[in-house]
């Protein structure tokens, strides 16, 4: 059996038995079968659907089985959610059912010291040849087919009698996530999905003591929805079998890590958490380096790194073109740009040839700087922000356009990002946008530029260390010469989605 046909079933099964289901509605097992039978109401979900307890006779409409070997059909994956204490007893019914792979949402194992009722559940699942996801873990969400593990709640009802969305499943979209802390993968969700920004498939490991990442990965690979992963770790122990799918898969698609335990103290931490050891943070920089992957530093760049991945192509080189109404911004962002190996050059003559022509004629403000960043001043219009990234994205020169539109300016409208938009349609150049403030408008200018696929942040820093990130990338393609074949298939899969 292939590992990509053992891997699916935890994503696309065909029956689906929820071992610990239940009608209370305070039960972890009543969200997750909660979650199976509304996905299949909806007929997203289109597998045999079982809720499993010997203390229930009908949960949701379902008819309920005292133990798994009371179905009569066939149970290919098993989600089981009950006490660490009894899972034992449920693996060797899941081994008497030929059940073909179990997500341990359990936790109470390893990560608490129980390595012996941890070793008795492995045993029992190597004998009988059944995958394991968890224990200790959220399992997996995959909107397209319905799978949906969370033991979270989508919505609760606060103390008032209001009803509030808590755990939002986001939209199908291109970013994976898979991540060893379930309760980090819940905050990504909330995240992805505040930011419209859609999953194809994720996964939460936990103690991870059968599958892990390198399976996962090689199934990410071939997995067409999937354009950019978000990787969050905090051990891998299967490092050479990790670094050989890792570095096939960065030459198709990106990774983007974010490793925890860098210090001492978080470290610690992370043993204790999962039960695993994290290993020298220096080491992981050298692994990551070398097969491609694109490491942060914290949460903030984790998301912003895997949102200009969504959206945007790789840079083909280093130099940077800044277009600003306002010279402070400009500046961080150059700064930023440059402390991140960035090359924020004077514009070539002809660029500043065509900008002075600008000015002579009237089309943008005669005192605007123009030696990079272009600072078109708070006399811009959108017609000013249109004219002059039109240039910028016709220089050969440059290689990534970061644009800072500040909505403060009062000849500035929200068209300029539509005008933008429609000229970047037409580029294969990455370009980026910021525009400050937590104000509506603010708000609304960013998530426009992103409706139109234009990454938007709400600091110049931000903005730069997200192209940078194209730009590493885009280098590292070049370097394995299959920056080609990825414009390509980038291009193939954004216009069919």
């Amino acid at each position: 059996m292939s590992t990509l046909r053992q891997m699916d079933r935890f994503f696309n099964p065909r029956s689906v038995a929820v071992v610990g289901a239940s009608r209370k509605i305070m039960k972890a097992g009543h969200t997750i079968f909660s979650n199976f039978a509304e996905n299949k109401r909806r007929g997203l979900f289109k597998g045999e659907l079982y809720p499993v307890n010997p203390h229930e006779q009908i949960i949701l409409g379902f008819k309920c089985y005292p133990s798994l070997l009371k179905i009569v059909g066939e149970v290919e994956l098993a989600v089981i959610v009950v006490p660490a204490e009894v899972v034992p007893k449920i693996m060797e019914e899941a081994a008497a059912k030929q059940v073909k792979a179990a997500v341990i949402i359990s936790g109470g194992f390893g990560e608490i010291g129980r390595h012996d009722l941890e070793e008795k559940v492995k045993t029992i699942s190597k004998k009988a040849g059944i995958r394991v996801l968890g224990p200790n873990c959220l399992g997996v969400l995959d909107p397209r087919t319905g799978v949906d593990m969370l033991f979270l709640p989508e919505t609760k009802v606060l103390t008032t009698g209001d009803e509030m969305i808590t755990t939002p499943r986001p939209m199908s979209g291109p970013v994976a996530i898979v991540t060893q802390s379930g309760a980090f993968g819940v905050s990504a969700l909330d995240y992805l999905a505040g930011k419209q920004l859609g999953i194809s498939k994720f996964v939460s490991f936990g103690n991870k003591y059968d599958v892990a990442e390198p399976e996962m990965l090689q199934y990410l690979l071939h997995d067409e929805e999937t354009g950019v992963i978000l990787l969050y770790v905090e051990s891998i122990e299967l490092g050479k079998a990790f670094m050989e799918i890792a570095k096939e898969i960065t030459i198709k698609k990106p990774i983007v890590a974010m490793k925890l335990g860098r210090t001492e103290a978080g470290a610690r931490a992370a043993m204790s958490h999962t039960g695993s050891i994290a290993g020298s943070d220096m080491i992981y920089d050298g692994v990551f380096s070398q097969v491609g992957i694109i490491r942060v530093r914290n949460m903030k760049e984790f998301f912003d790194v895997g949102k200009a991945f969504a959206f945007q192509l790789p840079a083909s080189g280093r130099n940077i073109a800044i277009i600003t109404d306002a010279g402070g911004p400009g500046i961080m962002a150059a700064d930023e740009c440059e402390s991140n190996g960035l090359i924020v050059k004077k514009f070539s003559r002809e660029t500043m040839r065509k900008f002075e022509e600008l000015k002579r004629v009237g089309k943008i403000p005669s005192f605007a700087t123009n030696l990079n960043p272009l600072d078109l001043t708070g006399s811009v219009n959108s017609a000013m922000y249109e004219t002059s990234a039109a240039i910028l994205f016709e220089d050969p020169e440059i290689h990534g356009i970061i644009v800072l539109g500040l909505h403060h300016t009062p000849g500035l409208l929200e068209d300029f990002v539509d005008r933008i938009a429609k000229l970047s349609q037409n580029h294969a150049k990455p370009i980026v946008a910021c525009d400050i403030g937590e104000t509506e408008m603010a708000m609304f200018i960013r998530s426009r530029f992103d409706k139109f696929g234009i990454p938007a942040y709400s600091s110049p820093e931000d903005a730069a260390r997200a192209m940078a990130a194209l730009v590493k990338y885009g280098l590292y393609l070049q370097k394995n010469g299959s920056f080609v074949q990825y414009m390509k298939s980038f291009w193939d899969r954004t216009r069919s989605s």
